[in-house]
């Protein structure tokens, strides 16, 4: 069809063992399994422009979240699919890949530029990232390249779009309402109200009672430290975390009060973004299991140490981290701050700033 233009694709194969004269049977499913990546990449990357257009305006409007979350779940969707693709890849075996192994030299994953693209978009730092040879990831490309990248880091990104987002959150001081103050009697109260309880069993020995309490008496301190806006600006001047404080307080809202229906949909956007960020966390592993089954501790084809270096990039790129640590800060329901009347009613309608 000329609409799909699938005479390129299909033709879009070039075995070089063939070209050898010694054809590997697999070097096909190879190619058209990293052929494929790339399509998917691509899509994807349409995708991140598509939400980021939605919140690059400085003004969101409420009524793209919606349409945001419908993305990202997209973006999920086909994250399942490149981590299911390892399993299709999987059936080569290691003597298989070892056929025509030598023809890849020195073409490597990293030199997809639209996996880098994506890394970018999403808002990976180059300072957070695992080093190549102790070089920047970059240098394995050409100088316009080079060039491109160096751009599109100099541009928005995702995480730097929804940290502005969650800035502007307009119910963070309503009126009479400050959400930080009423949060910390909240959370006070259900520490003194647990410290009670494990004073009051029968259950526990006053050994393990001490333990328990010593226990609680850290956790609250934790929260307090949290909240801290001075010891929030220390971590992130440590490296600690990235997410602003502002933002931070606004995702902590967002997730304690997302059965309000205006927040439903902000939440899920969090969450969405966890997920993205955690499908390619899962990805990287199966990449870097996959290298381990195929290569042992062989180099990769593009010099790096292979597995080594593909498993350290699972634990440490992460993009939304922050957002995971949210969760700790959580109370039960029956301990969360009773909204005003008047803000309660605001939350159960459309908001919008027009």
């Amino acid at each position: 069809m000329e609409y799909l233009q699938l005479d390129k694709v299909i033709n879009a194969q070039a075995l070089r063992s063939v070209e050898a004269g010694d054809e590997a049977h697999e070097e096909m499913l190879f190619i058209i399994t990293h052929q494929v990546y790339e399509l998917w990449f691509k899509q994807i990357i349409h995708e991140l422009h598509a939400i980021m257009d939605d919140f690059d305006d400085g003004k969101v409007d409420e009524r793209n979240i919606g349409r945001s979350v419908s993305r990202l779940n997209r973006i999920i969707k086909i994250q399942g699919l490149l981590i299911e693709q390892i399993e299709v890849m999987e059936t080569m075996t290691a003597l298989d890949f070892l056929e025509f192994r030598s023809y890849l030299f020195p073409a490597s994953g990293f030199q997809s530029v639209q996996f880098r693209q994506m890394e970018v978009l999403l808002g990976l730092e180059r300072e957070g990232r695992v080093k190549y040879f102790d070089a920047d990831y970059d240098t394995v490309f050409d100088s316009p390249t080079q060039k491109k990248i160096r751009k599109w880091e100099a541009g928005n990104s995702l995480f730097s779009l929804v940290e502005d987002w969650l800035e502007r959150t307009p119910f963070l001081n309503w009126k009479d309402f400050d959400f930080i103050s009423e949060y910390e009697k909240s959370v006070s109260s259900m520490f003194e109200r647990e410290k009670q309880e494990i004073l009051a069993t029968d259950i526990l020995s006053e050994k393990s009672k001490a333990a328990r309490l010593e226990n609680l008496k850290h956790s609250e301190s934790y929260f307090l430290k949290v909240l801290s806006k001075e010891e929030h600006q220390k971590q992130q001047e440590a490296g600690e975390i990235r997410l602003s404080y502002d933002a931070t307080i606004a995702a902590l809202l967002i997730n304690l009060y997302r059965d309000e229906p205006i927040l439903w949909q902000p939440f899920n956007l969090l969450r969405r973004l966890i997920e993205v960020d955690q499908l390619f966390t899962t990805w990287r592993n199966r990449h870097a299991q996959m290298v381990m089954r195929m290569l042992g501790n062989k180099m990769g084809t593009g010099g790096s140490s292979g597995h080594k270096y593909l498993k350290k990039t699972a634990d440490e790129h992460h993009v939304f981290r922050d957002l995971y640590h949210i969760v700790t800060l959580l109370v039960p329901r029956n301990c969360l701050p009773v909204l005003p009347e008047e803000l309660k009613k605001s939350l159960g309608f459309y908001f919008s700033a027009h």
